[in-house]
């Protein structure tokens, strides 16, 4: 390598985890972010015990285990009769079974917690007020171009900046995203606003015709998560800052359980937002000489199997493994793709399967094998830090 820093464009949690992995492996990071603030918005998360493990191989463990919450089951429940039609058991059982916990936690807690792992080993490798706006490279160096004016060298550059990725089409010819045709609410109720019984078990799913309802605690149980789909196709705006009104969103599940409607109508409208669900084609190149992708940016995932962070998080620790003793970097970035691609599409594909399974049009015969990916062994049981590469 050269004197140069690796630059990673996105300081999200993909951007974060990459970065702390990288410096654990003793390369220097240059992180460059188009917000003027560093920080995550959204609500909730899931991070299933593959996550758990790549995280917790970056030192984050003790802290991982602090600020999130560990749901003692989960159930998939009918729309309206509430009606269990699967469990699973969560709490000890995921670490007596895969070696890590299941954890569910606030997007923000996790994204301060990659922040602070990163910046007490390099207080300065964040820019912020930085929007990426093209690359150059030749055989020993990256040059990244920004809207600002800025030029700066680097090493490499990792693109994790997300869904409509700016690195990506710098990189190959883009393919325009997708319309699934699903629209998602997202909402954060104070948990003593409801009554407790509505919360058993404290992480569920409600399933039905074209709609699905998710729901658990963050930040200790004081707050309720949830996660509301609908097919529609007459609004298509994306984005994760974007209210909604309270009414729309019971007017968009009329018959649902008083439990679901209630957690809903409990919502303080400030913490009510909509966004539509847009989807890509897996990449056939995620790497092109000394520049590669990572998270959403080489992999969008639809929510419906809990992934999209833990992938991303994943590729970070294969990553970092992969840079870490190199003496030829483009070989090792070909090394990490090569690692990883096949298993995120194959999530990425299996994400909107679970989707089609989630909003099934007759109800009353779902059964266990239409949740059968979120618990697979292949799935959950996977570690970044020991997977061959």
């Amino acid at each position: 390598m050269t004197d140069y820093p690796i630059l990673i464009i996105g300081a999200g949690i993909g951007g974060l985890t990459a970065a702390l992995a990288l410096q654990r492996a003793g390369c220097s990071v240059a992180i460059y972010e188009t917000a003027t603030e560093l920080g995550e918005v959204g609500a909730g998360l899931t991070l299933t015990p593959n996550a758990t493990h790549a995280l917790e191989s970056l030192g984050l463990g003790e802290r991982l285990a602090e600020l999130a919450d560990i749901p003692d089951g989960t159930m998939v429940r009918h729309y309206q009769t509430s009606e269990a039609l699967v469990y699973r058991q969560r709490g000890e059982n995921s670490l007596k079974t895969l070696g890590a916990h299941y954890y569910q936690m606030h997007r923000a807690d996790l994204h301060g917690m990659l922040a602070e792992a990163v910046l007490k080993n390099d207080p300065d490798c964040v820019y912020l007020d930085h929007c990426f706006d093209s690359l150059s490279q030749s055989e020993s160096e990256v040059l990244a171009h920004f809207t600002n004016g800025v030029r700066i060298r680097g090493d490499a550059l990792i693109g994790c900046d997300g869904l409509r990725s700016q690195v990506r089409p710098s990189l190959f010819i883009e393919t325009p995203s997708r319309f699934t045709g699903q629209v998602a609410w997202r909402g954060l109720v104070p948990a003593d606003s409801v009554p407790k019984e509505w919360m058993i078990p404290d992480s569920s799913a409600a399933v039905g015709p074209q709609h699905t309802f998710t729901r658990y605690f963050v930040r200790k149980g004081t707050l309720i998560n949830f996660a509301a789909v609908a097919l529609k196709n007459d609004w298509q705006e994306e984005g994760w800052t974007i209210r909604s009104e309270i009414s729309e969103l019971l007017d968009e599940f009329p018959g649902w359980h008083v439990s679901t409607r209630g957690i809903m109508a409990a919502t303080p409208p400030e913490l009510l937002y909509k966004w539509a669900l847009f989807d890509r084609d897996p990449l056939t190149q995620w790497s092109k000489n000394r520049c590669t992708l990572l998270g959403d940016a080489a992999h969008p995932m639809l929510p419906f199997l809990g992934q999209g962070a833990a992938m991303a998080i994943e590729d970070a620790v294969v990553l970092g493994r992969c840079l870490g003793d190199t003496t030829n970097l483009v070989e090792a970035l070909k090394q990490y793709e090569d690692a990883r691609k096949p298993r995120a599409n194959n999530v990425l594909i299996g994400s909107r399967d679970q989707g089609l399974r989630f909003q099934h049009a007759n109800v009353d015969d779902y059964d266990e094998e239409k949740h059968k990916h979120t618990d697979s062994i292949e799935l959950f049981g996977y570690n970044a830090a020991t997977a061959p590469l």
